[in-house]
């Protein structure tokens, strides 16, 4: 069995969504650990309401102590999925899990990715810039923001009166679709 820890930031529908897909345990994966920067964040009730064990990190330790490294590796942590999580991976965490950390980016990269493209921002570029399809790219993650080797990409249509809120909920639609199919054709060496 194959165990997961999910970093989020925030609300967790992605996080959500891929406890949902790997309850089947016949898929050989456990989500086992969810961690948070937020010790308010709502993906710490998802994980409660799934009996999964959580694990709230200080910027501090993270970043210029261990990274919670000794943590991961206690709770016997194959790969880590970053689902909404907005801080930077620390290079030791990095080198701990080569090709076993993934991200979910909305967009299509290289476009509108790196520091402070995330979210809402992310998808105002897009509209601002005219574009005409955006998407997401699942990736895995390096020690650049959001330039690691490219695992998948979708992509949807951007109309010419297209929102904010509308280009999100399109993106959101793909990220639910795919984030985890994709997690498990990793996890599981299905590509």
């Amino acid at each position: 069995m194959k165990r997961i820890a999910i970093f989020a930031s925030g609300t967790g529908s992605n996080t959500a969504k891929i406890i949902h897909y790997f309850k089947d345990k016949s898929k050989g994966v456990e989500i086992a650990l969810i961690v948070s920067n937020k010790p308010t964040a709502k993906v710490l009730t998802i994980a409660s309401d799934n009996n999964i064990a959580t694990l709230i990190i200080d910027k501090e330790i993270f970043f210029r102590g261990n990274a919670y490294l000794p943590q991961l590796q206690n709770a016997s942590i194959d790969y880590i999925v970053l689902a909404g999580f907005l801080w930077k991976i620390p290079i030791n965490l990095i080198q701990a899990y080569p090709k076993k950390i993934i991200n979910i980016h909305p967009a299509l990269l290289p476009k509108y990715g790196g520091k402070g493209m995330y979210g809402s921002y992310v998808h105002e570029a897009v509209i601002a810039n005219k574009e005409l399809e955006s998407g997401i790219t699942i990736h895995f993650v390096n020690e650049h923001y959001d330039e690691g080797e490219h695992i998948f990409k979708a992509s949807c249509t951007v109309d010419k009166f297209e929102t904010v809120e509308s280009l999100a909920a399109k993106i959101h639609a793909l990220e639910y679709e795919h984030f985890a199919k994709v997690i498990d054709s990793v996890v599981n060496k299905l590509q």
